[in-house]
């Protein structure tokens, strides 16, 4: 079933149903297609598109989970309007220093603001890309400034999510992981 939502909603308002009837044909086409928003070969693709363009790169999922080095940076970005949850970027601190190093041209050391910045635009540029495969979402859910959070001892958690997309990838030596989490469905 291809998203028709949008359609449906201009549809409607055309017709003369008003916003409740517009807000209604674009809720029940997105959740009907819950199966295309959470398909992982948009995830995939996403992260292809991001790292090959910005960085370069051609990366590669991996099958099981990473082990990050202790010290780690993680962007979180937030998906408001008919999809509400985060994608979350993930790595140790050696690949956000590569990332940024590719981004940059520059060289770093260690994690500064720049870093951190990179990785911050890395995970809006994941979330734009993957909300991008999927019509009704590029037109209908907006993004939050990016929050980054580095360190060695922390988790973030989302309770009961509807659907929850996490693959590992890796270009050269370095290593990310990538979460789509989808806390609600409009």
């Amino acid at each position: 079933m291809l998203l028709n939502g949008v359609r449906n909603a201009a549809i409607a308002r055309k017709q003369g149903s008003g916003a409740n009837e517009m807000e209604r044909a674009m809720a029940v086409s997105l959740r009907e297609s819950v199966q295309l928003v959470s398909n992982p070969r948009n995830l995939d693709a996403s992260v292809e598109e991001v790292f090959q363009l910005m960085l370069g790169v051609a990366c590669r999922r991996e099958a099981g989970p990473l082990v990050h080095e202790q010290a780690s940076v993680t962007a979180v970005v937030g998906f408001g309007g008919l999809l509400s949850g985060a994608c979350v970027f993930k790595s140790g601190s050696s690949t956000a220093i590569k990332i940024a190093a590719l981004m940059t041209g520059m060289e770093f050391s260690e994690i500064d603001d720049t870093v951190k910045d990179a990785i911050g635009e890395i995970g809006n540029m994941l979330a734009g890309a993957w909300k991008g495969k999927v019509p009704d979402l590029a037109a209908n859910c907006g993004l939050s400034v990016p929050a980054v959070i580095t360190g060695s001892d922390y988790n973030l958690h989302v309770q009961a999510p509807e659907f929850k997309l996490h693959h590992a990838y890796r270009f050269g030596d370095s290593a990310f992981d990538v979460t789509i989490v989808c806390d609600g469905l409009q």
